[in-house]
């Protein structure tokens, strides 16, 4: 039970950003007073120092302007952590690696309970509260592929036993080449830096994102085609999950696929003519909260409204 006027801070801590939802209230976290704060990484190849002054300054910034101290913190990160909160990998920003991410954060917040969380996975719980499912896939397409997976109204696996490794699921043996050393995973296959190498390979020069997103809404060829191909090979491991878990829905976010209109809408074309006689591939449908479900979902960790791995949905949530 959330406690009427106490606050809570959630962190999405990504491979170019890192975003900050605080809220105060009584009730569900997304029925509260809220602030928000944003912040880009200096460095793009990654500084694990820099970065945490980076949050340091962003949480004690927050702080200053709410006047808030938080009971509880819930933290999305894209790193593989092990069970006691150390990185262990995280390809895109490697300096990371070996950090005790859960003992710098319990430094920072020493008053307030903490809790980390694969981003996919608290994407996943965002999105199953949204539409009050509880048989869900969800993957995030951004500077990575997440992937998170919600079964009879829990998340599996639970966050203290791994993550959905969505994006590492091969989808083309002869693929390129993933930042984990192996090839085909639909990380590398549909990412956004993915798609958008492709988009430069076939246009013959560096492509932006946003020279991307004009393309592919003008119909060039180049876009069109790289795009294309990250969808389908989105919808056929959506296709292939979908076997194993039988969810009411895929849904697909990120900041990538939330940038681009038209994209979801593609990779749920590539997936209907991956049913089969008698088990449709389940709807693909957008995230509810586009680039930020995994903030979301920190904020519903942070708030202990997530028990036991369980998410609470419609009625049964906390009020």
């Amino acid at each position: 039970m959330t406690a009427a006027g106490a606050s809570f801070l959630g962190i999405d801590i990504g491979g170019t950003k890192v975003s900050l939802g605080a809220v105060r209230g009584a009730g569900r976290a997304d029925a509260a007073e809220e602030r928000h704060a944003l912040a880009r990484w200096r460095n793009p190849a990654g500084d694990v120092e820099e970065d945490l002054s980076v949050l340091r300054a962003q949480v004690a910034d927050l702080r200053r302007t709410t006047g808030w101290q938080f009971a509880g913190v819930g933290v999305a990160v894209a790193a593989t952590l092990d069970a006691d909160g150390r990185v262990v990998a995280w390809p895109n920003r490697p300096t990371w690696t070996g950090l005790d991410l859960l003992r710098e954060l319990r430094s920072l917040f020493p008053q307030a309970r903490v809790v980390c969380g694969d981003d996919g996975s608290l994407a996943a719980v965002a999105e199953a509260r949204a539409v009050d499912a509880t048989d869900v896939v969800y993957v995030g397409v951004g500077t990575g592929v997440g992937g998170g997976m919600i079964a009879g109204g829990r998340l599996v696996p639970g966050l203290s036993r791994g993550s959905c490794e969505l994006g590492h699921l091969i989808v083309n043996r002869d693929g390129a080449r993933c930042a984990c050393g192996r090839r085909g995973c639909l990380q590398a296959e549909s990412s956004g830096p993915a798609t958008l190498s492709r988009a430069a390979a076939t246009r013959g020069k560096a492509t932006t994102f946003d020279e991307l997103r004009a393309g592919y809404a003008d119909g060039a060829a180049w876009a069109v085609a790289a795009v294309r191909h990250s969808c389908a090979a989105l919808a056929a491991a959506l296709a292939g999950v979908g076997e194993l878990s039988r969810p009411a829905a895929h849904i697909v976010g990120g900041g990538f696929a939330a940038g681009i209109p038209g994209f979801v809408a593609e990779v749920a074309r590539h997936a209907a003519t991956l049913s089969r006689p008698g088990h449709p591939v389940a709807p693909v449908r957008s995230a509810r909260f586009g680039a930020e479900s995994s903030l979301r979902g920190a904020i519903v960790a942070a708030t202990g409204e997530l028990r036991d791995h369980a998410v609470t949905t419609g009625s049964d949530a906390t009020g």
